[in-house]
């Protein structure tokens, strides 16, 4: 553990902790509603994000199950999370829940079923006036696998799905996705391309290169690497799939003034909406975009040539340059109290900031 991580000992924080994820998870497809109708996103693209912010929520309800027995004894197991870059879980966690899924089927037959673990807490409790804390601990991990077995979860590796769009002008149009519990960040990151295939045979059923393009682009997907490097770096390595749009969302940071350690603006933010519990927190989104701006024809070989996208950079004071992208957007999520307190401070870093405020009965209120 860095100074950075901490571990949720007591059994109220661990149930506040993710009690907060379960409230903000449930907003977050009416945020890509929102999108979708601003035109942000297509019905397609709001359909796959949605999909992946579902399994984040499922993956933070198993987490919950695993350590709904946090600080009832001193062997009780631990979450630990990043209370400074992100306030997600450090992705240690989520690589312990994908070897956790691999043998969940021998856990499962080896414990009893929840029907039974309930029958003997309370034979526990009449017969013997005793606290069955050891059969709430296995009831918790039975729980816990059970959510595993179901499937559904955000893993910390997310591999590529090609979802077919049209056929265009002679070739297959894919929006190619698929997304990462990024190590460096420890927050989930999902990816979006939109590609047009001139390959002979559909991409998804193409043996030899869609194995190779979904190696490819998993080995690619971290957040040091620029978006104009993952797409020249596909561009380049296969020529009959052409990156004409690529983007980036990073779901998180997570701030919460009981939780997680924030300076600057959202500090003061949050310290001044002293918003009750439940309804400290700010989610931020950011969305890297990068387009195809022309074609160029280029020599490989000594007879042939080879189709080159050429991307475009934000010209606005070199930031394309440097981001490597064609724009850049930051977002918001947070409920009323931290809005008002935002507002009023207006503080410079969040004036260009998508704001999206949680109002009465989970309606989402988009601003600026």
């Amino acid at each position: 553990m860095t100074q950075d991580h901490a571990e949720l000992y007591d059994t109220a924080v661990a149930r506040r902790y993710f009690a907060k994820f379960d409230r903000i998870s449930g907003h977050l497809g009416r945020v890509a509603g929102e999108l979708e109708a601003e035109g942000m996103l297509t019905r397609t693209e709001a359909r796959v994000l949605g999909r992946y912010l579902t399994a984040v929520a499922a993956t933070f309800r198993a987490l919950s199950f695993k350590y709904l027995m946090t600080g009832r004894s001193d062997s009780a197991l631990r979450l630990t999370f990043d209370r400074h870059e992100s306030g997600f879980p450090v992705a240690q966690e989520l690589m312990m829940m994908a070897v956790d899924a691999a043998q969940v089927d021998k856990h499962l037959s080896g414990s009893a079923s929840v029907d039974e673990l309930k029958d003997r807490m309370i034979r526990r409790i009449v017969g013997d006036l005793a606290l069955p804390t050891d059969l709430q601990f296995a009831l918790s991990q039975r729980l816990y696998y059970e959510a595993l077995a179901q499937g559904g979860l955000f893993l910390a590796r997310n591999d590529p799905d090609a979802q077919w769009i049209e056929d265009r002008n002679g070739r297959r149009r894919y929006l190619v996705h698929w997304a990462v519990y990024d190590t460096q960040v420890n927050l989930p990151v999902i990816y979006l391309m939109d590609l047009e295939d001139s390959g002979k045979r559909p991409l998804p059923s193409d043996d030899s290169r869609w194995p190779q393009a979904q190696h490819h682009l998993m080995a690619q997907s971290t957040a040091g690497l620029k978006l104009l490097t993952i797409a020249q770096g596909f561009d380049t390595d296969f020529s009959t799939l052409h990156p004409k749009r690529l983007r980036r969302i990073h779901l998180g940071p997570m701030y919460s003034h009981s939780f997680t350690l924030q300076s600057g603006p959202i500090s003061d933010v949050l310290s001044t909406a002293r918003a009750p519990e439940g309804q400290d927190w700010a989610l931020v989104w950011t969305v890297e975009d990068l387009r195809a701006d022309r074609v160029e024809q280029v020599k490989e070989g000594w007879f042939s040539t080879v189709e080159r996208q050429i991307f475009a950079l934000d010209p606005f004071a070199g930031k394309g340059a440097e981001t490597g992208t064609t724009r850049m957007e930051r977002m918001v999520l947070l409920p009323e109290q931290p809005f008002q307190a935002l507002a009023e401070l207006n503080p410079p870093g969040f004036r260009d900031v998508r704001k999206f405020v949680v109002g009465a009965g989970g309606r989402i209120i988009a601003t600026r």
